[in-house]
C-alpha cells in the first residue's frame, strides 16, 4: 500500500496591503510543501520570504527523511545568517520571515516551523493546530481572531522567533500521522486573523479536496477585511 497526496496552494495581496511579502512552494515531487510570511516591509519581507523558498525549491531529496530534514534546518539556518548580514549592510533593522514546512514520509509526517505562520490537522473529522505560534500572548494574543477582549499583556502579538532575527536559529518540528484522509493547512497568519479555527474546521469538513478547500478559504478570507497578506496549502493524503 503507498500512501499518495494531492495539493493546491495560493498566496494574494489582500485587500489593505500593497504588496505581498508572502511565499509558497508546493513540491509534491518530493515531497515538501512551504508557506513563508516576509517581515521588515515591502523589499525586505519579499526578499526574505522569496529566498526561503527558492532555495528549499533548489533542495534535492537524498537518503533518509531525517538527512532530508537536516538540509532543510542547515538551509534555513543559512539563510538566517545571511538575512542577518544583508540588514546590516542595508542599515536596517530586520530583514526576516515566518516559515511553516511540511515534509512527507511513507511512515510519517514531519512538519517544522519559525514564527507564527501555522500548520493545521484535519484528521478523524477533526481539525487541530499542530503549530505553536511564536509569539508573545499565547493562545489569547489579541492580533488573532476571537480573541478574548482582555486587556493585551505587554508586547502581545510580538513574534519571539523568525529567520533573520537573531543570531541563533531554533526550528521546532513536530510529528504527525500519515493515514490516507488525513489532511493538512499550512498558513500565514493572514488566514487566521480572518477566520476562526472553528471556521477553519467547518470549510475542512465542507471541502474534502484541496483546490475545493483553498477556494473556500480564500472566499472567505477576502470576504472581509483582508487586512494582511493571506496565503495557504493544502495537502491531503489518499491510497
Amino acid at each position: 500500500m503507498t500512501t499518495r497526496y494531492v495539493s493546491a496552494g495560493r498566496t494574494v495581496t489582500g485587500k489593505v496591503r500593497k504588496h505581498n511579502e508572502d511565499a509558497i512552494l508546493i513540491r509534491d515531487e518530493v515531497g515538501l510543501w512551504v508557506v513563508a510570511d516576509g517581515l521588515g516591509g515591502h523589499s525586505a519581507g519579499d526578499y526574505a520570504s522569496t529566498m526561503i523558498v527558492e532555495r528549499l525549491a533548489a533542495l534535492p531529496r537524498t537518503g533518509s527523511v531525517f538527512d532530508f530534514i537536516e538540509t532543510i534546518e542547515d538551509t534555513l539556518v543559512q539563510i538566517n545568517a545571511d538575512l542577518l548580514q544583508t540588514a546590516a549592510t542595508r542599515g536596517v533593522d530586520l530583514i526576516g520571515s515566518t516559515v511553516v514546512v511540511l515534509v512527507h514520509d511513507r511512515n510519517f509526517m514531519l512538519c517544522g516551523w519559525v514564527g507564527d505562520s501555522r500548520a493545521y490537522c484535519f484528521e478523524d473529522n477533526r481539525l487541530r493546530q499542530i503549530t505553536r505560534d511564536h509569539v508573545h500572548g499565547g493562545e489569547d494574543d489579541i492580533t488573532h481572531f476571537g480573541a478574548t477582549p482582555a486587556p493585551p499583556q505587554a508586547g502581545s502579538g510580538v513574534l519571539t522567533r523568525a529567520v533573520g532575527a537573531e543570531e541563533q536559529l531554533f526550528v521546532d518540528w513536530v510529528i504527525a500521522d500519515n493515514r490516507p484522509g488525513t489532511e493538512f493547512v499550512l498558513c500565514s497568519d493572514g488566514i487566521n486573523k480572518e477566520m476562526s479555527d472553528v471556521e477553519l474546521d467547518g470549510e475542512c469538513r465542507r471541502n474534502q479536496q484541496p483546490q475545493d478547500l483553498i477556494v473556500s478559504l480564500f472566499e472567505l478570507a477576502l470576504s472581509r477585511a483582508g487586512r494582511d497578506n493571506i496565503s495557504a496549502v493544502v495537502v491531503r493524503l489518499q491510497e
